[in-house]
């Protein structure tokens, strides 16, 4: 065992070996006694006070770093009013043709000039409030225009030496039950045709016209005191507590108001929601055979020889195996609805829709229509250069039949009009070539997302 021989002595002191003329600036030389310790709880409170300046620069800091990174990027042009100018009860809408702006109020439509943006004419209906304006320019210092009311109204104007010139209410009724609302309404581009999606209380439809453009041109050329004649002037007051400000140059001028008798647009198809595929009324294969045509082209899946007995079988083998999935989700059964809203574009000639060699096709006038309903696989083509009938086609057959794996969710054209992108409620976006026939390119969105509109840029 180890035992210490000599006990434990306290060491002597090592300050004895400093220097006495250092001794007394010894706390010089320490930065942290130049002031002498704060008491608690003021130490704490110092802690604190640096801790909150420290964060406060930081924060300073950041912002100076992302103000210099702002400064370095391209600053967007930043436009303003040129000018200010009142109008007649409120501005709701507004579009551009040629070199006129129309706009449409709560009391009618204006007409203002793009070079100096100043009233030239109105459409004064005091109980008629415009929500929604299309135009196209005619050529020869004439346009078409489509407005839409708060009631869901479609007025047809022809704009035509400064005046408004009211064709016709394309689905006015006297009988106010039976009176179907506008949901949607599209010009084609250069006013040959105009599509109007009506609404009544329990169905819904699209109605096709075909716009007499040139008969427009030469009656408004040889009576061109049609529209002066029926106009009359009445000066507006210039201004008005209740006028709304709206950005444009220009001042509030005469009012015109005219009504000529021009040739009424002609209703080329009535276009329904495709009805639910049931069990077959066929007796024979046969009997489907005659309704299928000459079979060169899909159809929209009505011509079949599944009887009722079998969806329903089917029906009860579905049910019967996936029973518990069913019930864990809390299905339940449901009648299928018919769709009430359609998404339509026009179409120029191309190698989708394939014109028959006797009709004539101008390649800036649309050739056709493509027409998808809520909740539908199908994407349909119509043609619009069909002979007329007497007696318009209410429930016309698709010329050309497109069927997607999912429900379409919503579609677009390009500005070009040779490009078509769908988009389908499963993510996936197919682009097509129009004039060529083929898809570009599939895409396929991996995350879960609902598609509800799509753009070109």
């Amino acid at each position: 065992v180890y035992t210490r021989e000599h006990p434990l002595e306290i060491p002597p002191p090592s300050e004895k070996d400093w220097l006495k003329e250092d001794e007394e600036d010894f706390f010089l030389l320490d930065p942290d006694r130049k002031r002498d310790a704060l008491p608690q709880p003021f130490r704490m409170i110092n802690k604190l006070v640096m801790l909150v300046f420290e964060n406060a620069m930081e924060i300073v800091e950041r912002k100076e770093m992302l103000r210099e990174a702002q400064k370095l990027k391209v600053q967007p042009t930043k436009c303003f009013p040129s000018d200010e100018f009142q109008v007649t009860g409120r501005a709701n809408c507004l579009a551009v043709s040629g070199k006129y702006i129309f706009v449409g109020l709560s009391v009618g439509l204006a007409a203002f000039r793009v070079s100096d943006c100043k009233e030239i004419c109105a459409w004064d209906a005091v109980k008629t409030e415009i929500c929604a304006i299309h135009a196209s320019d005619l050529g020869n210092d004439c346009h078409v225009l489509l407005a839409v009311d708060e009631m869901g109204l479609v007025w047809l104007f022809c704009f035509d030496k400064e005046s408004f010139l009211l064709i016709k209410v394309l689905n006015e009724m006297e009988d106010m039950s039976k009176r179907s609302a506008c949901v949607e309404v599209v010009l084609s581009p250069g006013g040959d045709y105009a599509g109007v999606l009506l609404q009544g209380n329990t169905k819904a439809w699209l109605e096709i016209y075909r716009l007499p453009k040139d008969s427009w041109l030469k009656e408004t050329e040889e009576h061109p005191g049609a529209a002066a004649g029926l106009a009359c002037g009445e000066k507006r007051a210039q201004h008005s507590s209740q006028d709304d400000m709206f950005l444009l140059q220009g001042s509030s001028v005469s009012a015109k108001r005219a009504e000529a008798k021009l040739t009424p647009p002609v209703l080329l198809m009535k276009v329904k929601p495709p009805k639910p595929v049931t069990g077959s009324s066929f007796k024979s294969p046969l009997d489907a055979l005659k309704k299928v045509g000459e079979g060169s082209m899909l159809g929209l899946g009505y011509n079949h020889l599944i009887k009722d007995s079998q969806w329903e079988q089917q029906e009860a083998i579905f049910h019967r195996t996936y029973q518990k999935d069913l019930e864990a989700e809390g299905e339940r059964e449901s009648k299928e609805e018919i769709p009430r809203h359609a998404t339509f574009h026009f179409l120029l000639p191309g190698q989708i829709l394939q014109v028959e060699p006797e009709m004539k096709v101008q390649p800036d006038v649309p050739a056709g229509i493509s027409v998808h309903w809520d909740g539908s696989h199908n994407l349909c083509f119509y043609l619009l250069n069909h002979p007329l009938k007497e007696k318009v086609d209410s429930d016309p057959k698709p010329d050309v039949v497109w069927p997607c794996a999912a429900p379409i969710a919503c579609s677009t054209v390009s500005s070009c009009f040779r490009y078509l992108a769908l988009a389908c409620e499963d993510a996936a976006i197919t682009i097509w070539d129009k004039h060529l026939g083929y898809p570009l390119c599939v895409t396929a969105i991996l995350e879960e997302r609902h598609i509800r509109s799509i753009h070109f840029l």
